[in-house]
């Protein structure tokens, strides 16, 4: 994948830079493996916003993906490469040897034509998927299960990749993109391959409509607000809070410990990860 930058006709485009696409292979979805899909705007089952500044943006259909790889020993072709707008990865169209189809995450360097499979006897190979016993470490993997047969849960996104740094009897070490590494069952399963469309982080929107496209709006200060909708709102002229940065409903923000201490997985958290590093 390659970005295209525009050119600087307007004060936006100077810094615009869009995909080109060019690894696509068809711009309609398979239809029968989509759903609709209702815009919430950042709310839950009640009716309560708890996301906020979500709302508007393009009608979507969500693709039905296969997580979980669970068509094992059977060979599977890809037959499309394509977009999908519920995430920032490429997904690839496969048809297995029975004649059923699903979708996939497709990893950097999967083409149509080319043969994946899954289960315990396939080959260290691009798209295919096996437990993390099979897997010789420092191959790159993604779409790994955290709780066996729930599918893969993590490392999904565009250009994500995570490594297996060493195994034990029971447990591989698995060095995931944030650098934290994390003990995972070694029976679980992953797919080999970083996942491709590797320059989206690098894409620049260039406008605020841009954003709203994507269903993503304003977000506003505190420190811009009343008193009663901000901890940090109110005051005389500009005024910069006047107190430790908190959320909206006063919880600190800066060192604040949330993780709950029932039912946590840190026993599985070898070293702790950081985007900086």
């Amino acid at each position: 994948m390659t970005l295209i930058k525009k050119k600087p006709t307007t004060f936006t485009q100077r810094f615009t830079t869009v995909s080109s696409f060019e690894e696509l292979t068809t711009d309609r979805p398979y239809k029968p493996l989509t759903v609709a899909l209702k815009s919430k705007g950042g709310r839950n089952c009640t009716g309560r916003v708890t996301m906020r500044y979500r709302g508007g943006g393009h009608k979507r259909r969500l693709r039905i993906i296969d997580f979980k790889r669970d068509k094992h020993d059977m060979q599977a072709r890809v037959l499309t490469v394509e977009y999908d707008p519920n995430r920032s990865a490429r997904i690839a169209l496969v048809q297995y040897e029975d004649g059923e189809k699903r979708y996939i995450i497709c990893p950097a360097g999967l083409e149509t034509g080319t043969g994946v499979m899954s289960g315990d006897s396939t080959d260290i190979r691009i798209g295919n998927c096996t437990t993390l016993r099979r897997i010789p470490p420092g191959t790159p993997i993604h779409n790994i299960e955290i709780a066996k047969g729930k599918g893969g849960q993590i490392v999904r996104s565009a250009g994500g990749s995570a490594q297996i740094m060493a195994k034990d009897d029971n447990y591989a070490h698995v060095k995931l993109p944030s650098g934290e590494i994390r003990l995972i069952g070694i029976d679980r399963y992953a797919t080999i391959g970083q996942i491709g469309n590797i320059d989206h982080e690098s894409i620049s929107l260039g406008k605020a409509g841009r954003s709203r496209w994507l269903g993503r709006r304003p977000k506003v200060r505190g420190v811009a607000m009343n008193p009663i909708d901000h901890p940090h709102g109110g005051g005389e002229g500009k005024s910069s809070g006047g107190r430790h940065p908190s959320t909206p409903w006063g919880k600190p923000t800066k060192g604040y410990k949330t993780r709950k201490k029932k039912k946590s997985s840190n026993k599985f958290i070898i070293k702790r990860g950081s985007k900086k590093e």
